[in-house]
């Protein structure tokens, strides 16, 4: 009898288990990076972070200030009394992107072009445009990011994309204001990792302050973060998947979506504000962005705030920090 039929058999089935297992595999990895894809990138409902605890705490210390997700009351009164223009320009892909703007009274050349947060639009940063229209005298632009508000786009750029978009944005303010304009650029969250990442490229003279609040260090960074936060799980293999499958229908990398490399090549001058209290967006993102950034700079950290809530928390010294920083590059 040949005792080698039966373990030539099992070498055999597993032989051909193999590729069958890997496939299996393959697919679900697949699968699920398609999920996160839509989940995160494409445009679509992001009620899922509902079930964040750092932006449920949030929605809370809001709702203790009287103020909704996007502005307090007397703000949407102060909106309605503005003269408000629609602006639109295309971007480099194609899309057509659209914003408002308001001019401030006399013939300033001053505009803060402002930059808003993940799953938001420009009447996000309603309470910001007051500030620089009624505290400093300042015209402000408020767009709506590619794939948000009423601008075209089916996926969501994390500041990456949405870079060159504010290039765009800045040049149609130079056309609009003229050669004399002096702008600030001014995000929030994802805004504000916009704003940095923009601010690694060859920006015009006519931009002299960036003002980043609460912005991340890079997509990779704060997508594994929030996998683990949200989800419990580690970022491989699902982040480089989901990266590659953004690469496949978005056009870019999660790993050079960085807001760390591009201040590393700045040379405008950056004030970095961030929430003591904010576990949404680390507040380790904002020291090593700070450490890494342009030679003039200032850190600005809010205790008791939370995520995008700096202003909230402390309004009055947020608008003297933001005015002193800015007042020494604006004149």
């Amino acid at each position: 009898m040949d005792t080698n039929v039966k373990p030539a058999k099992e070498v055999v089935f597993v032989v051909l288990a193999i590729p069958v297992f890997l496939a299996l595999i393959s697919s679900a990895i697949a699968g699920s990076s398609l999920y996160f894809y839509r989940l995160a990138i494409a445009r679509s409902d992001k009620s899922f972070l509902g079930a964040s605890p750092d932006l449920a705490a949030n929605a809370s210390a809001r709702a203790d200030r009287g103020s909704d997700r996007h502005t307090d009351l007397h703000d949407n009164d102060w909106w309605e009394n503005q003269t408000i223009a629609d602006w639109r320009i295309s971007s480099d892909d194609g899309l057509q992107l659209s914003a408002y703007f308001i001019k401030a009274a006399g013939l300033p050349g001053k505009t803060a072009i402002l930059a808003h947060g993940y799953s938001g639009d420009a009447k996000q940063m309603i309470q910001l445009a007051q500030m620089y229209i009624d505290a400093f005298g300042y015209n402000v632009l408020l767009p709506d990011a590619r794939g948000h508000g009423r601008s075209d786009g089916r996926y969501i750029g994390f500041g990456w994309h949405e870079r060159l978009d504010y290039i765009k944005w800045i040049d149609q303010v130079i056309a609009h204001i003229g050669p004399h304009a002096q702008i600030v650029l001014h995000g929030i969250s994802m805004g504000g990792a916009t704003v940095l990442m923009a601010s690694g490229e060859e920006l015009p003279a006519n931009v002299k302050a960036i003002v980043a609040d609460c912005g991340y260090t890079s997509v990779k960074d704060q997508l594994a973060y929030q996998l683990k936060r949200l989800y419990r799980m580690p970022s491989f293999p699902m982040i480089p998947f989901t990266s590659l499958m953004t690469r496949m229908r978005a056009g870019y990398f999660f790993g050079e979506a960085s807001a760390l490399a591009q201040v590393r090549k700045s040379r405008t001058p950056t004030l970095f504000i961030h929430g003591e209290a904010d576990t949404f967006v680390p507040t380790w993102m904002v020291r090593e962005l700070y450490e890494n950034g342009p030679p003039d700079k200032s850190l600005y950290l809010v205790p008791k705030a939370g995520h995008g809530l700096a202003q909230h928390v402390d309004p009055t010294r947020y608008e003297q920090e933001v005015g002193k920083f800015i007042g020494q590059y604006v004149h």
